[in-house]
């Protein structure tokens, strides 16, 4: 308990001396595509940003927690030839809107089913990682006349502790300081990148100006509280596989041979959702669109509906 206090102790100290970053407008986006992001409103209250690129039939990405639209950078470009791609920033995350409700698997699934249906989009492929390849999996139950299939990568839909999986990756443990500080923790760059980095079988694969990205847009007034209510929450992408049987699209599962997720847990997956093909993708984490955005694009574009 000592050692644990004197722990705490010492990161909150460096976190007093760390400075701040300019707060992030979304200027990034720019520096990887040409198409201008739009914004829509949902009924309940939130604000969305959203990028529209390519032709074809259209490809909803879904990102990870504590990420945004940017994640996947190095996917749009691979996948607008064949696809219209729409990327999205989650509620309470990159500049779409910041409410203090909770945020749970549920307001996530009816956000990005409610983004689905303003849009009009139909025959929809849904991809997502992380919390992004749960919802892909829910929101089609949601809409199994407008989605035609699903890749899920890396479904974050398990954890013992506090905050779920991510506990279980280097630096993981770090997350526990929201359980300790609530809403008053601080997150400077260099704790963000220990944590992200933690999901990378090569943390050299994470871009540092994308992570210079992360860390601005999180200067945004209300972030620490979409944060913390993720983690407080995070149940509830657990009792989210609940659901998984009522899945009648096709779906293609890929996980990293890496990912903090147990062989057991990804095999359970494979058998609770009818017909679901399993893809292990070899020397990568849980970031894996970051990490190997070929073979990742390669399995989305092996899946295209023509």
């Amino acid at each position: 308990m000592n050692n644990m206090l004197s722990l705490i102790i010492s990161f909150v100290a460096m976190l007093t001396v760390t400075g701040c970053a300019t707060t992030s407008l979304g200027e990034y986006t720019s520096t990887w595509s040409q198409d201008k992001p739009e914004t829509i409103r949902l009924d309940n209250g939130f604000t969305l940003r959203y990028q529209c690129t390519g032709n074809g039939p259209p490809l909803v990405l879904l990102h990870t927690l504590r990420t945004q639209l940017d994640y996947f950078e190095k996917l749009v470009p691979a996948l607008k030839e064949h696809y219209q791609v729409y990327v999205l920033d989650l509620p309470g995350h990159g500049q779409s809107g910041l409410l203090p409700v909770a945020y749970t698997e549920e307001l996530f699934r009816e956000s990005v089913s409610e983004f689905i249906t303003k849009l009009n989009l139909r025959n929809v492929t849904l991809a997502g990682e992380s919390i992004g390849g749960v919802l892909a999996l829910t929101v089609s139950t949601e809409l199994p006349d407008l989605v035609d299939r699903v890749i899920s990568l890396n479904p974050y839909d398990y954890g013992e502790n506090f905050g779920g999986g991510v506990r279980r990756s280097r630096n993981g443990w770090i997350i526990s300081l929201f359980n300790v500080f609530g809403t008053y923790t601080i997150e400077p760059e260099f704790v963000l990148a220990a944590v992200l980095r933690g999901g990378f079988s090569d943390p050299s694969q994470l871009p540092e100006d994308l992570l210079t990205e992360f860390h601005r847009t999180g200067k945004r007034n209300g972030y620490r509280y979409t944060e913390y209510s993720v983690f407080k929450n995070w149940r509830t992408w657990i009792e989210a596989r609940q659901v998984y049987s009522r899945i009648t699209v096709p779906v293609t599962l890929v996980y990293a041979s890496d990912d903090w997720s147990r062989p057991e847990e990804r095999e359970r997956n494979r058998l609770a959702i009818p017909e679901a093909e399993l893809i292990t993708v070899e020397n990568a984490g849980h970031f894996t669109s970051l990490e190997k955005p070929e073979e990742v694009s390669s399995i989305i574009l092996t899946h295209h509906i023509r």
